[in-house]
């Protein structure tokens, strides 16, 4: 469940009553300090920290954080926009406390996210959460509409006594190998016992492709919920694996060669409980709002890929025959395609029906991504946009010819190439407000021009430890 109503000065009705008690009972466990965390426009987790004793204060009056933050890069440097960049000004961080979790990775800590406000109560434009708050809440609202999100979590798993800055795998069984579980099985099942603590249910965790790697899947919430989950979970993995001696990225690339670390984001779209990915007449079940949903996502991928794909290291995953969706097609299982349609198991295409979106990776901030493929998919809906036919296989085998007939076009190769997709996409940036957009911009171009000139390894090392 999400807290839904926009934090006030004085808190919202009830909450700091709440956070005291809820203080209260974390202090009597050993609970020292609150962690309150928000993911900024580059995709880096930011936190503030309280000690609990002042949860309840924080329900009310928030805590301080410069609106600079919107605007800084993965190296911490700074750019700006006609808004943001500046030394002036000041934000409240307020945490929602339906979000406040004790981190069974992190003894006498606890965490929750946070909304942010400006000093005089309003909704701070650069907020990414309230963004995909606000969005989903007003979908649901004027449709009738609903989500159920989920977001992958892939890692590269690196010694801790490996040189510094480099990445040494810290197992050595092939790809979904029975070796590495075997090989890394007291760290797996600690962080399997950290995250069932933490309330979060994960359907499976196991060995992936690249060197070192692995995947964790957890429960569809409301794509709120799921963006917090994604961060949540991502801070258990670290604190776990530091307590293994183990350091673990999840950058896009952790190397110049060879498969990177996804982000892949699932969605169904929900109307009166009744999932529109599965039941209809179209295809593979598809309601023909469902259709017209994975529509607008497949019409805006390359605006998107600025949103969903947002470092310079993400365009050496994004590459063709590597199973990372770099060209604008969907089909029912095709794991080439950017868009795969799921449809489940004879028996539980209700509950398990969605639309995997697959040129995603963890340097997104997940409250952005998911905010924006909504978007994408609403504008289909609202345009009743057909869908193109399906490919099946790997789209890189179509001559330049055959790839236009059929609609096949290349994704972005390049960050610069992406902003100017979504500089021209007018649906993505009027969901997203001026603010936000601009801030978008300005990071993504900054991040390009951190890296002029630097070759691919060089690339990959720049951003190995960031995320």
């Amino acid at each position: 469940m999400t807290t839904l109503v926009d934090p006030a000065p004085g808190g919202r009705p009830g909450d700091v009553a709440r956070a005291g008690a809820l203080a209260a009972e974390l202090a009597e466990r050993g609970v020292r300090g609150v962690v309150l965390a928000y993911v900024d426009t580059a995709g880096i987790g930011r936190v503030k920290t309280v000690p609990t004793a002042r949860l309840a204060a924080a329900a009310a009056w928030g805590v301080g954080m410069s609106p600079v933050f919107d605007t800084f890069l993965a190296d911490d440097s700074i750019v700006t926009t006609d808004v943001l960049g500046s030394p002036d000004g000041d934000l409240r961080l307020y945490p929602d406390l339906d979000g406040l979790v004790e981190l069974a990775g992190q003894p006498g800590w606890a965490w929750a996210p946070v909304d942010r406000i400006t000093q005089e109560g309003e909704r701070h434009p650069g907020c990414s959460r309230t963004f995909l708050r606000r969005l989903v809440a007003d979908a649901e609202e004027r449709l009738g509409f609903t989500f159920r999100a989920g977001i992958e979590i892939e890692w590269s798993v690196g010694l801790g006594s490996a040189p510094d800055g480099e990445f040494v795998p810290a197992v050595s069984g092939p790809a979904y190998g029975a070796t590495r579980q075997v090989e890394l099985s007291d760290y797996a099942a600690d962080l399997l016992a950290a995250c069932a603590a933490q309330g979060v249910d994960v359907e499976q965790i196991h060995p992936e492709y690249a060197p070192g790697q692995f995947e964790l899947s957890a429960g569809a919430l409301d794509p709120v919920a799921a963006a917090d989950r994604s961060v949540l979970v991502r801070q258990t993995v670290r604190a776990v694996s530091q307590r293994h001696g183990l350091r673990v990225s999840f950058a896009p690339a952790v190397s110049a060669e060879g498969v990177g670390n996804g982000g892949h984001i699932h969605l169904s779209c929900l109307r009166d409980g009744v999932n529109l990915h599965a039941g209809g007449q179209g295809r593979y079940g598809m309601t023909a709002e469902a259709e017209s949903f994975v529509a607008g996502v497949l019409a805006r991928l390359p605006a998107l890929t600025a949103v969903t794909a947002p470092s310079p290291a993400s365009y050496l995953r994004l590459r063709p025959s590597q199973w990372a969706g770099v060209f604008t097609a969907w089909g029912r299982e095709t794991r080439e395609a950017a868009l795969r349609v799921v449809t489940g198991t004879a028996g539980r295409q209700e509950e398990s029906a969605n639309l995997e979106v697959k040129p995603v990776d963890l340097a997104a901030n997940p409250y952005l991504a998911l905010g924006c493929v909504i978007a994408a998919g609403l504008d289909g809906v609202a345009a009743a946009a057909p869908l193109p036919e399906e490919i099946t296989g790997d789209p890189a085998r179509f001559g330049a010819e055959e790839a236009a007939a059929r609609g096949v076009h290349r994704l972005p190769v390049s960050l610069k190439e992406a902003v100017e997709r979504f500089r021209g996409d007018e649906v993505l940036r009027a969901a997203l407000g001026p603010v936000l957009a601009d801030a978008v911009t300005a990071v993504r171009l900054g991040e390009a021009a951190a890296v002029e000139g630097l070759d691919d390894a060089r690339v990959a090392a720049a951003y190995r430890w960031k995320y």
